[in-house]
């Protein structure tokens, strides 16, 4: 066995061995196809969470009254969810309406069942998310904010390391390099905001800091790569389908959180409308097609590739923040963006792919085109051994009897 292919020592053709470590047999054959109407859904993909990726610290800044927030931040993730729930619903009815005559209807409840208990897994993403938005806050009590963008920059090494665990992919020495890279040009980019005269981390750092630093770093690389195989893992389910029970199940944590900040605030907490404006309905717009396009990334796509396309956001943001609030670019702005290229462009580079993905993916090709071959060679002898029977002539010596007369 080579490369999770077994070969028939009678007729030396290969199949998949059923020991092979895969997500799925469907995203496998979708994987060793790549084509490009794929390409161009990566670069759609990547462009559009540039924009909405740029776009949120901006809409951030804009929803914030004397420097502070009069909404509640976790009706803002509530009110994110219900937006999606809502997307999904009508993309699903879009989406059966257009089915073929024999599939399996995605409306009827028998199908709802069954992709329910086949995605019951996607629970776990969505309490991890839950969480993370927390976090993010709870963070601002004990670093301030350019160390948090530091400390978040961390996720990139954590989520390869949970990528090589949890999805067993493979990553080249330069891919690693490159990962390293990544981080480097984060960190140069981001150092232009700490402020003179601190600490290795901003403030005198303490158990609950160190702990909340490893959950903050932790859970949210553990929710993109757990939402990625949970996905994938179902890969013939229905995107949408997939993430109305993904967006149902953070719709309901998030409830939770506003029932028990209710609990301990009091009922005036309750209202979840509470302090929105314009600038806040637009960063709760922005934040739902940031989760919906991560499906697809997580999907079709990559953890990784979501990451890198996070980072070069930073340029979007940048140039707005200058259009916009007259905010200056650094040297340190250019150089990080540099470093940030040069990492994706070996990471994605075809030499920097693993050794065995690239014969694994020969491999595929080669069977394909080996059985193609064989059910033609099939064919033609079928057809050729048919022929000789029809034309068959009846001689002499034949028409004589078997037993003696």
């Amino acid at each position: 066995m080579k490369n999770g292919m077994i070969e028939c020592s009678v007729c030396h053709s290969k199949l998949v061995s059923p020991s092979a470590k895969t997500i799925s047999r469907a995203y496998d054959r979708h994987k060793s196809r790549i084509t490009s109407k794929q390409r161009a859904l990566n670069v759609f993909l990547v462009v559009g969470d540039c924009v909405l990726v740029g776009f949120q610290p901006i809409l951030v800044y804009m929803s914030k009254v004397d420097g502070k927030f009069n909404f509640s931040p976790i009706s803002v993730n509530f009110l994110t969810e219900i937006t999606k729930v809502f997307f999904a619903i009508v993309m699903l009815i879009l989406q059966a309406r257009h089915q073929k005559v024999g599939e399996k209807p995605l409306l009827s409840i028998s199908t709802f069942v069954q992709a329910a208990r086949s995605n019951a897994l996607l629970a776990v993403p969505a309490l991890l998310y839950a969480i993370n938005n927390y976090l993010k806050f709870i963070m601002q009590l004990y670093f301030n904010p350019a160390t948090v963008k530091m400390l978040s920059n961390l996720k990139v090494l954590v989520i390869a390391l949970l990528l090589k665990v949890i999805m067993k992919r493979q990553f080249s020495i330069i891919q690693w390099e490159a990962l390293a890279l990544l981080l480097i040009g984060i960190s140069v980019n981001q150092l232009r905001s700490l402020p003179e005269g601190t600490t290795a981390l901003g403030l005198p750092v303490t158990m609950g800091a160190y702990l909340y630093t490893l959950i903050f770093v932790t859970v949210p690389s553990l929710a993109s790569v757990y939402n990625e195989y949970a996905l994938k893992s179902q890969y013939d389910t229905s995107i949408y389908l997939q993430n109305l029970f993904l967006y149902g199940y953070g719709a309901i944590f998030n409830f939770l959180g506003i029932l028990g900040t209710a609990i301990f605030k009091g009922p005036s907490s309750f209202d979840i409308l509470q302090g929105h404006s314009k600038a806040t309905m637009l960063l709760i717009a922005n934040n739902a097609a940031q989760g919906i396009l991560s499906s697809f990334f997580f999907k079709y796509a990559d953890t990784i590739l979501k990451k890198y396309s996070s980072t070069v956001a930073t340029i979007f943001t940048g140039i707005a923040s200058a259009v916009l609030f007259g905010h200056t670019l650094t040297m340190n702005f250019v150089i990080g963006i540099s470093i940030v290229f040069i990492s994706m462009h070996q990471f994605f580079s075809p030499l920097s792919k693993v050794k065995d993905e690239q014969n694994g993916m020969l491999e595929l090709h080669d069977v394909d085109v080996h059985d193609r071959q064989r059910s033609k060679e099939s064919f033609i002898n079928m057809a050729a051994g048919a022929n000789e029977e029809a034309t068959h002539r009846v001689g002499h010596d034949e028409r004589q009897p078997l037993l003696p007369s």
